[in-house]
């Protein structure tokens, strides 16, 4: 079986010894033998504080929730929000109840899932309050080799895309915070735990874990690969199947005929990937209650599929077919759509861009990211 970090604290004891330790976790927070990493730290070490990413320490929050200060039920410890309305940084008076910072959460290696930066802004907070920082690494699920998709470009930084990475980016989270940490200048002092028997080709069925959902959008390891590519809806009028039992598998919406979507994505060819019409009524988020038609993606080989083509593809196809589809407006006066905050760019709303020029341009910016990360890899 692969080991994470935390499955190795022991070698490390001597970084912990006699500090107040200020925790970063979610239910991925585990040992092999499912002990959560809280319960680790706060046994053998001072667990000080606990800092709750989006969906809470565990993982009792809902996608999008505000939570506030409290105290851990099982262990006491205050629970400090990084996810509040206002901010999702740690601030000077969190700070100032510990004397480091240890990171512990699952990571999906996809640029828009949220909790890479929860990282990189604590790593970024501890380097000028003059902290340490730890990441207890985990592998990335998608493997290490494979690289997707644009580059984010600055004009569209925010949460779900906040340091130039590609889509699918192929590192480990201690990884990107060194990445991070060099790159953009923080000089914080940094240590990675790391993790034990990954190889960068693995991905995640292959490392003997079991695979606890890193959120309740992502219940399976297929659902992570496809997601590379599906979140893209969630800055269109679809479904992209949250309130289904497959969200991220699934995209749909009332105007659209499955059947005819189905065979359509069929015949494309796409590789590693078949497509099944399905009806569904969502019982939460984008038509709810309401009958869809459309699509859920079968990984028939996850080699072989590159989810970013297919859901390009996928979007392209019904945009053109589809006068329905639109792309959602900024939820901010003045702010930029979803959508060019997902792509990191405001090329999908171009009405002259095609999925083909999209991926070809992907490839070529994807290729110059591998070169460019390969001097961080830790594995």
């Amino acid at each position: 079986m692969v080991l994470n970090g935390i499955d190795n604290i022991d070698r490390y004891a001597g970084l912990f010894q006699g500090k107040r330790l200020g925790l970063i976790t979610s239910p991925t927070g585990l040992a092999s033998d499912l002990t959560p990493t809280i319960e680790i730290l706060n046994d053998r070490f001072h667990l000080a504080a606990l800092f709750s990413p989006e969906h809470g320490v565990r993982g009792d929050q809902a996608a999008g929730a505000y939570v506030d200060r409290y105290l851990d039920p099982i262990t006491g410890v205050p629970v400090h929000s990084l996810y509040r309305k206002d901010s999702k940084r740690l601030t000077p008076e969190m700070l100032d109840e510990v004397d480091i910072v240890v990171y512990d959460i699952q990571d999906v290696g996809v640029r828009y899932y949220t909790f890479i930066y929860t990282m990189l802004y604590a790593l970024e907070d501890c380097a000028r309050a003059g902290k340490p920082f730890v990441v207890l690494d985990r592998v990335d699920p998608l493997d290490g080799v494979t690289v997707e998709g644009n580059v984010l470009k600055d004009d569209y930084r925010s949460f779900v895309g906040n340091y130039p990475l590609c889509v699918r980016y192929g590192l480990t989270a201690g990884e990107v915070a060194a990445m991070a940490n060099d790159r953009m200048g923080w000089n914080a002092e940094l240590h990675v735990v790391r993790c034990e028997g990954w190889e960068r080709s693995m991905r995640y069925p292959e490392t003997g874990r079991l695979w606890i959902p890193p959120s309740l959008g992502v219940p399976r390891y297929e659902t992570a690969l496809l997601y590379v590519g599906t979140c893209l809806f969630e800055g269109t009028n679809l479904s992209e199947g949250r309130g289904t039992s497959f969200p991220f598998e699934v995209i749909g919406a009332p105007f659209i005929r499955a059947e005819e979507l189905a065979a359509d994505m069929n015949r494309k060819g796409l590789d590693g990937v078949v497509f099944r019409p399905v009806h569904f009524q969502p019982t939460t988020s984008k038509f709810r209650g309401e009958h869809c038609g459309g699509v859920q993606l079968h990984v028939t080989d996850d080699r072989a599929l590159r989810p970013l083509d297919v859901g390009v593809t996928l979007l392209f196809e019904i945009r053109d077919r589809y006068e329905e589809f639109a792309f959602l407006p900024p939820v901010r006066e003045n702010g930029r759509p979803f959508i060019d905050l997902l792509g990191g760019d405001r090329m999908y709303r171009d009405p002259d861009a095609t999925a083909e020029t999209l991926l070809e341009r992907f490839r070529e910016e994807s290729a110059a990211f591998a070169e460019a990360k390969r001097p961080y890899h830790l594995y």
